[in-house]
């Protein structure tokens, strides 16, 4: 919901030449908290790990309207990364337990079409709300449905056999904990991958601005329409043709979408441009994770999708940050750097095309 606005809430305060900063910052907290999160999803449970990511948004989006300060604000933006930290590897296991092996891909499509509808209509509302209302409002709801969601997870049942009471030791960190070495292959595509779609999180708000779109969110729901399509379809085709076989035509639809994204001179093909990305992108996730669950020990599952979370938020915080240094708040930069999104899933074709 909040994030179309963020760049524009981050010039009103005066932080104009850190745009993208905002996604980094979300992100290397993000990073920082996985191996915390892998672990305990594998001991203290996995809606324990849930609640405390949801948690974490309700209580951070109530603090926005506050500090207005650009530095209390990328303060903020760091507190708030802890949500993604845990939310997602706890979620990821959860499905992966409760999931045939026959289908992983599938039950990955459908988890991640249900999380690409919250997120791409969140975006879409979140830009209407601010042509109505004050942004003090779009951030308490944020707040509000975030709050919601951990009222869902209080009434689901665990699924982690042996679990551990929470104690101080359970956040004690080996290198073990930190990396899962048997999903390496899975891992690395979704750091390529994922840059690509840093670069269009913090650039496509400007992006839309200067080609006229007056909701910042539209980029977001075009996107989503082809995802969320292909995500049911992505899992669908990953349990029958393979993860390699599908990741390897989603990177070469993402370079395609993410050059077009760059050239756009027009909403039409802007929106064009994020409806092909879109579709590439929403091919590679349930492949992706389907492809670490085939891989992962059992007992480690925490572990392995945390891994693989981190390649994700590496990715997205490098490409939200250089993509945020070569455009510079300069609309003519901004060709350059959706083609080098382009380049960088290009490599993720690549190395699927030529790794044995």
């Amino acid at each position: 919901m909040v994030l179309p606005e963020l760049p524009d809430f981050m010039r009103s305060i005066g932080g104009e030449k850190y745009i993208g900063l905002h996604i980094t910052f979300f992100t290397i907290t993000a990073l920082i908290s996985r191996p915390f999160s892998g672990k305990l999803t594998d001991t203290w449970g996995r809606i324990p790990v849930m609640v405390v990511g949801a948690g974490v948004t309700s209580v951070v989006s109530l603090f926005y309207p506050f500090f207005l300060n650009i530095y209390a604000f990328l303060f903020i933006r760091f507190l708030h990364g802890f949500s993604t930290g845990f939310k997602p590897t706890g979620t990821s296991a959860y499905v992966a337990d409760i999931i045939p092996s026959t289908k992983r891909g599938e039950g990955m499509g459908i988890l991640s079409f249900f999380g690409m509808t919250g997120m791409g209509f969140g975006n879409y509302i979140g830009g209407e709300m601010v042509l109505h209302f004050p942004i003090e409002i779009l951030f308490y709801s944020s707040a509000a449905v975030a709050l919601s969601s951990v009222l869902v997870l209080l009434g689901m049942k665990e699924t982690l056999e042996n679990k551990q009471s929470f104690s101080p030791s359970l956040l004690k960190i080996n290198w073990s904990d930190v990396y899962e070495p048997t999903v390496l292959v899975p891992t690395i595509v979704m750091l390529l991958v994922t840059f690509s779609f840093g670069v269009s999180v913090s650039l496509a708000p400007d992006h839309s601005k200067a080609l006229g779109v007056d909701n910042k969110g539209l980029f977001f729901v075009y996107f989503t329409i082809t995802s969320l399509l292909a995500r049911i379809g992505g899992g669908y085709f990953s349990d029958r043709l393979g993860r390699r076989s599908v990741l390897i035509i989603a990177t070469l639809i993402i370079t395609a979408g993410s050059v077009y994204i760059g050239l756009a001179t027009s909403p039409f093909h802007l929106f064009a441009g994020a409806l092909l990305f879109g579709a590439g992108y929403g091919l590679s996730s349930p492949s992706i994770f389907a492809w670490a669950t085939d891989l992962a020990p059992d007992q480690n599952r925490g572990r392995a999708f945390s891994t693989v979370f981190m390649a994700l938020e590496i990715g997205i915080g490098l490409g939200a940050f250089l993509g945020g240094q070569i455009y510079a708040g300069d609309a003519d930069n901004l060709p350059l750097a959706f083609i080098g999104a382009g380049v960088m899933a290009f490599l993720g074709f690549i190395y699927l095309l030529f790794k044995k």
